[in-house]
């Protein structure tokens, strides 16, 4: 199904400059572990090989492209890659084999541009298989940690909260949380956990490597001992919520609440950003950029939605973000199609520098029955 659709859109990514790939069905588990979402590393096809490395089946191409381009050549080298086939992911009543074809670009460091031209060659690759001019979603991970950082925020809150970027009710929960509200879940490890908060970090390490190994836990999802006691130190940390107050929580609730097409959103951004005394200048002038630059590529502004809250629930994307919607409007419905920057990847993935890296997947079942687009539905 996916190569004879791929057929379609050939003469399209070829004009571009994009190199057909077909990356191995088998990856190792460990990588969609560590860098995938939480959504998609529940609902891995798992196997192991004769060795015992822990395999699965390709759940997303993305990684499998980025590994193909390291294992290539130099890094940062540019890369242009399409490419076809079939995802698997476990599905609740469906099968799990799930038709895509999408691009990647890799290395390319006029980014903004980048950005641009990849969000139009994803629109014309959905028009030319029968799509009718998608309704487009935007966001923007670097606008978000902007905030965060302007904010002063202690680490492990920067990190949680940018783990949860994305997932509104989950953010939320964890704002008010941090803000020390009445309403936000009480842990029921708080005792133990404030304990590991006032404790020596290196000796707080050692007694929850101490606990699992009593208990007999080496690994658990693929994470060592001590990557759950890291996890156990960031959560104590969490706990204390010390230094957070409502001001704060506020300010993070009335940057999430933006949304409208760009030219709004930028005038809402910069009202913001002056209101509240943080200085984000450089992201404002990114997405305004941005915007002009996708204005340039012929998609009309009304066509376009940001909304400061959205992000994509795969854990590797560091930047701008996008989703393509058949019905405007309707907010949860899924995407026909998705991509976005994802300028850390390869350096997680051994790079040992950031690249920049942009790219995008269809769902081809999604525009085939639009009525059963809710097949499928993790990002």
């Amino acid at each position: 199904m996916a190569d004879n659709r791929f057929d379609a859109l050939a003469p399209l990514f070829q004009a571009g400059g994009y190199h057909h790939i077909a990356p191995p069905i088998l990856q190792p588990a460990d990588v969609f572990l560590d860098l995938a979402g939480e959504d998609i590393r529940r609902r891995l096809f798992l196997t192991s090989g004769q060795d015992g490395l822990d395999l699965c089946l390709r759940p997303d191409f993305t990684i499998p492209v980025a590994r193909t381009h390291l294992s290539g050549g130099a890094a940062a080298r540019a890369g242009a890659y399409c490419y076809s086939g079939l995802v698997f992911r476990q599905r609740a009543g469906e099968l799990g084999e799930i038709p895509q074809v999408g691009a990647e670009n890799i290395g390319r460091t006029d980014r903004l541009a980048a950005d641009a031209d990849m969000l139009a060659l994803a629109v014309e690759a959905v028009e030319k298989l029968g799509g009718k001019a998608p309704a487009i979603r935007i966001g923007d991970e670097a606008l978000f940690t902007g905030v965060v950082e302007a904010l002063g925020l202690p680490t492990a809150w920067r990190r949680r909260l940018r783990d949860l970027f994305g997932e509104r009710a989950r953010l939320d929960q964890a704002i008010a949380r941090m803000a020390g509200s009445q309403g936000a879940e009480k842990d029921a490890r708080i005792g133990f956990l404030a304990a590991l908060e006032g404790a020596d970090p290196e000796a707080a390490h050692a007694v929850v490597e101490d606990l699992l190994s009593i208990a007999g836990i080496e690994a658990v999802g693929g994470r060592t001992a001590g990557e759950i006691a890291e996890r156990f130190l960031e959560q104590a940390a969490l706990a204390s919520g010390a230094g957070i107050g409502p001001e704060t929580a506020a300010t993070l609730t009335r940057f999430l609440d933006i949304s409208g097409n760009p030219d709004e959103a930028g005038d809402a951004l910069t009202l913001f950003a002056h209101e509240a005394g943080l200085d984000l200048s450089q992201p404002i002038a990114d997405f305004r950029e941005r915007a002009r630059l996708i204005s340039e590529r012929g998609l009309p502004a009304d066509a376009i939605t940001f909304a400061a809250d959205f992000g994509r629930r795969l854990d590797y994307y560091t930047g701008f973000v996008f989703e393509l919607h058949e019905t405007p409007g309707v907010r949860g419905r899924p995407p026909i199609a998705g991509g976005g920057r994802y300028d850390k990847l390869l350096a997680l993935l051994g790079a040992g520098e950031d690249v920049p890296a942009v790219g995008f997947s269809i769902w081809l079942e999604r525009i085939a029955d639009p009525e059963g687009a809710s097949k499928g539905a993790g990002q």
